[in-house]
């Protein structure tokens, strides 16, 4: 069995916007520490996503120390950027948010940098953020304790194996990046697909555990460079990830302990 080495740590800060690739991750009992605690939502609190609105793709999102700034570019051209604390919120006043049916408090972060999305996506939308201590359990069904998630889908973390894109993408006429599958966790070595079996996980030294293999949507068909939407990779999952209408790739995890995971740590599947 070959050596599992983690080599890739993404978070997302703002809820299907650009992701940013870490060096080294805090693990937070809901995610990795600024993953998915900010969102936006539309006129019915609904979080919005790439999958009604692909060109969120074009909002790159970078941190620095306490400051968010995204940047809304087409190709290497940013025409206009915005950004905020990480402590910004207008009030203290809780606004009722739904994000896959879940029902979250959240507070907006402010007026113009709502404006200011509103105007590049054309449709009135707010950014909000998800206070950390706010609750939002995991589904019952997966939960291992009493396991809470930020504003992701509905995990904390997501897992895929290098190898399994790189199974894909020999199916592909064209190869697609990782970055189609919004990862927190990237690892080398191993067999295609191993995610898929495994049920505890050590990374370096924090613990894991396996919850649910990923379903995917047509999310992943979203260019996140141009952000324009086509069929793949989703039709060619379609014809061997399939199971009961569901189409999977990585694997969902919850932490069993908080700590910290760095590039080059060690995977002890278990």
């Amino acid at each position: 069995m070959s050596q599992l080495t983690l080599s890739e740590i993404f978070i997302y800060p703002i809820k299907s916007l650009g992701g940013i690739s870490l060096h080294k991750a805090s693990v937070l009992p809901k995610g990795l520490q600024h993953d998915r605690r900010w969102m936006l939502i539309d006129n019915g609190g609904v979080a919005m996503t790439q999958r009604d609105y692909p060109e969120m793709a074009l909002f790159k999102v970078s941190l620095r120390e306490a400051d968010i700034s995204v940047d809304y570019a087409k190709g290497e051209k940013v025409l206009s950027s915005t950004g905020f604390n990480i402590s910004d919120a207008t009030s203290n006043m809780g606004i009722r948010a739904n994000v896959w049916g879940d029902l979250v408090e959240v507070v907006e972060i402010h007026p113009q940098v709502s404006k200011w999305f509103s105007h590049h996506l054309g449709t009135t939308c707010r950014l909000v953020a998800f206070p950390e201590n706010n609750p939002r359990p995991v589904d019952p069904r997966y939960r291992v304790g009493n396991d809470h998630v930020s504003l992701a889908d509905a995990y904390p973390f997501l897992l895929i194996g290098r190898s399994s894109l790189d199974d894909l993408n020999k199916r592909l006429a064209a190869p697609v990046p990782m970055n189609r599958f919004r990862p927190n966790f990237v690892f080398t070595g191993g067999d295609a697909f191993e995610e898929d079996h495994w049920t505890n996980l050590l990374i370096g030294n924090v613990p894991f555990r396996a919850v649910k293999k990923s379903a995917r949507c047509t999310l992943i068909t979203v260019d996140q460079d141009t952000g324009q939407k086509g069929a793949e990779p989703l039709r060619t999952l379609s014809t061997f990830r399939k199971t009961n209408n569901k189409v999977f790739f990585g694997q969902n995890l919850v932490a069993l302990e908080v700590g910290e995971v760095a590039l080059g740590d060690l995977l002890i599947p278990g």
